[in-house]
């Protein structure tokens, strides 16, 4: 199932141009190589993946310790916990990438206990304040690895392993997730940026994953995704004469791939079986199939 994760990734990652900027379309036009091609793209996810953790940051450094421990909608887990998930991801996102044989290691361990709570205990250790500190420098750390990682690099992770730009986007996936897994709990309205177009590119490229997680069957038929982005553009996946169709905004899409919301808590339409039968599994990140949110939190506005 791991490979089906990657599979879904790659594929989803595998058109580049149309997310680079005019100049860098302009240098791809002048003839850049593969390699340069993909070092501009990489570039521009670690620019991406930086701005969604200072947004979280700037949200969560002017809490006490009353509002770190505001519960948020992940069951258990209260604003400490989500930082904390995200500060030992990125430790381990860093590891992986500097030093490989280590993070084997660590992943061996982390596998033969499942039960192991190790994200979550590291921000309990200790004040709020320390594990700010700690995410802080260990998010830099990991943008630094990414951006001195050679072109064309595999990265290990916890299955296979990952094109950087897999690997990269599903870090900022994941920090865009626990990040509004926090705005829920604080009252904060949510982040709504042209980096959703990440958010659902590897959700919806990660589809096989998702049927084969649930133990479902994945009939095969193509789905049409479009989705608005914040300032009017339009994302599409899939042919534009799919009988089963997905359309709404980024938000709501995103909200619904990472498993912030129930499809009933947005404005998404969903027509034809198969686009029904997935949207009720999506799921964008790796692990065992997540629950999901239940119906009745409300719309995130």
């Amino acid at each position: 199932m791991a490979s089906s994760v990657e599979a879904g990734w790659e594929s989803a990652l595998a058109t580049t141009e149309q997310g680079y900027s005019a100049t860098e379309r302009g240098r791809l036009q002048a003839g850049a190589g593969p390699n340069m091609m993909e070092a501009m793209d990489i570039a521009s996810l670690v620019g991406d993946l930086g701005d969604e953790q200072e947004t979280v940051d700037a949200v969560v450094a002017p809490l006490d310790e009353r509002g770190w421990s505001t519960p948020t909608p992940a069951e258990g887990w209260d604003v400490r916990d989500s930082v904390s998930h995200l500060c030992y991801f990125d430790e381990a996102a860093r590891l992986a990438l500097t030093d490989p044989p280590a993070f084997a290691a660590h992943a061996d361990a982390l596998r033969a206990e499942p039960d192991r709570t190790a994200d979550v205990d590291l921000g309990r250790a200790g004040h709020p304040a320390e594990l700010l500190a700690r995410w802080r420098r260990s998010r830099g750390e990991l943008r630094a690895a990414v951006l001195a990682a050679p072109p064309g690099e595999r990265v290990p992770w916890y299955g296979p392993a990952m094109s950087l730009a897999s690997f990269v986007t599903a870090r900022l996936m994941e920090t865009w997730a626990h990040g509004q897994d926090v705005m829920d709990a604080l009252g904060a309205p949510p982040v709504v940026t042209a980096r959703l177009r990440h958010v659902c590119h590897i959700g919806v490229g990660a589809r096989p994953y998702a049927f084969a997680v649930h133990g479902v069957e994945d009939p095969g038929d193509p789905v049409r995704v479009e989705a608005v982005g914040p300032g009017g553009e339009r994302w599409t996946w899939g042919p534009d004469d799919a009988p089963d169709r997905i359309t709404g905004t980024a938000l709501d899409l995103a909200l619904v791939l990472t498993q912030r919301r129930h499809r009933d808590d947005t404005d998404l339409t969903v027509a034809g079986p198969v686009a029904e039968r997935w949207i009720g599994i999506a799921q964008s990140f790796a692990g065992p199939a997540g629950p999901g949110r239940r119906p009745g939190l409300g719309r995130v506005q």
